[in-house]
């Protein structure tokens, strides 16, 4: 099996440049390992957790920055409060197809776990052996939307855009207001994407912690009630809204057991 160090690249889409990282296997060898980054999140704030995990598992990682995060191109303001929808559903798809990715295991964090969910039950998903979310979201709740509020004063007031410019670079204010504003807009208190968890048909593990500060655990009840196929979920004691980072060896155990039994 040829394994293959780190390599940074993108991949043009629409003319629009998307950072892609790759780890372990190539998607001719093994299955991939497919990450979808939180809302504030890109390759690089996934630390080295993928190359942990491809190798525990054997596995390809792939992990990638969606327009205006991270290294990829900017998008444009404001977006449209169904992105999620396009990502999961137009975005990926191509992308991996792009990538020439075949049989995959996905993993979603926070906004990336609803576009996981999204793409696994909305009728696009090819090739996919399981799904693993970490700090869902499927509907719009009230904590949520504290939590973002107070980020906005962090982001505005305190050193949070110091931070995340780190990371971002000359994408910050887009990555931080594409997602602050399409949360906060009036209309956003509607959304929803539980239609989708019953035509999810692969195995899936949902990780939630107990401390999230983003969501409740009524969010991770409504994804295992009403998850189609074999599901299960883990609640972490003592961690908030990053398992992978905040309890990464539970986490990077539990993923790893789940991959082992799907591929």
């Amino acid at each position: 099996m040829i394994v293959r160090k780190k390599s940074r690249d993108y991949i043009i889409l629409d003319d629009r440049r998307i950072e892609v990282a790759w780890f372990g296997p190539s998607p001719r060898e093994a299955p991939t390992i497919v990450f979808l980054h939180e809302g504030l999140g890109c390759v690089s704030m996934w630390r080295d957790f993928p190359e942990k995990l491809s190798a525990a598992t054997g596995c390809g990682a792939f992990v990638y920055s969606r327009l205006g995060y991270g290294g990829s191109d900017p998008c444009r303001l404001p977006r449209s409060i169904r992105f999620m929808f396009h990502e999961g559903l137009v975005v990926l798809p191509r992308l991996l197809e792009a990538a020439g990715i075949g049989e995959s295991i996905i993993i979603g964090h926070s906004d990336g776990g609803s576009i996981a969910i999204i793409y696994a039950g909305g009728g696009v998903a090819s090739g996919l052996r399981g799904l693993i979310t970490e700090a869902a979201h499927v509907f719009c709740g009230r904590v949520t939307l504290d939590s973002i509020r107070k980020a906005m004063q962090a982001y505005v007031n305190g050193d949070l855009r110091e931070k995340l410019e780190k990371y971002h670079g000359r994408n910050v204010g887009c990555a931080f207001w594409g997602w602050n504003d399409t949360w906060l807009h009036p209309d956003f208190v509607y959304w929803n994407i539980e239609r989708y968890l019953p035509q999810i048909t692969v195995p899936t593990l949902f990780i939630q912690g107990q401390e999230d500060e983003y969501g409740t655990p009524l969010q991770a009840d409504a994804i295992y009630q009403q998850a189609g196929g074999e599901s299960e979920l883990l609640m972490l004691p003592n961690c908030g809204h990053a398992p992978h980072i905040q309890q990464e060896m539970p986490t990077l155990e539990a993923m790893t057991r789940f991959i082992l039994d799907v591929v």
